[in-house]
């Protein structure tokens, strides 16, 4: 289970960030925060390789002894980052290449949304539950 998702603009301030439980929410920020690091790694590296360009997701940025950290960069260098609990043991990698996907067409519905101006904070029209 996702424990906590984060859309990071291409400047690297967050556009959105939502974990749960809330009392570690900074403890989430903060493992959002250091993964970007590990991010700019794994895309300066893509681009030397010459990688597909259409493979977006980076997997496994990094594990800690709780949680794992994976990542996804859009084509714009937008980077989302999902933190897993890592106690799931039957969680796959291509279902977490599933959820990101879900969430970068969430993000580009956003982005047509004719009254979302690009750069601002994104607001869930949800109140703020657990998903």
């Amino acid at each position: 289970m996702a424990v906590c998702v984060a859309v990071i603009a291409k400047e690297n301030y967050p556009l959105y960030i939502r974990s749960t439980p809330t009392e570690n929410e900074l403890k989430f920020h903060y493992m959002v925060h250091t993964s970007l690091d590990v991010v700019d790694e794994k895309v300066s590296a893509m681009g030397k390789a010459l990688v597909d360009q259409r493979e977006l997701y980076l997997g496994l940025l990094y594990p800690t002894e709780d949680y794992k950290v994976y990542g996804y960069v859009t084509n714009s260098k937008v980077k989302f980052v999902m933190v897993v609990d890592s106690s799931n043991t039957a969680l796959r990698d291509n279902e977490i290449r599933s959820m990101f996907r879900k969430l970068h067409n969430s993000y580009t519905d956003v982005m047509c949304n004719p009254f979302y101006n690009p750069g601002d904070r994104i607001q869930s029209s949800r109140p703020s539950t657990p998903w």
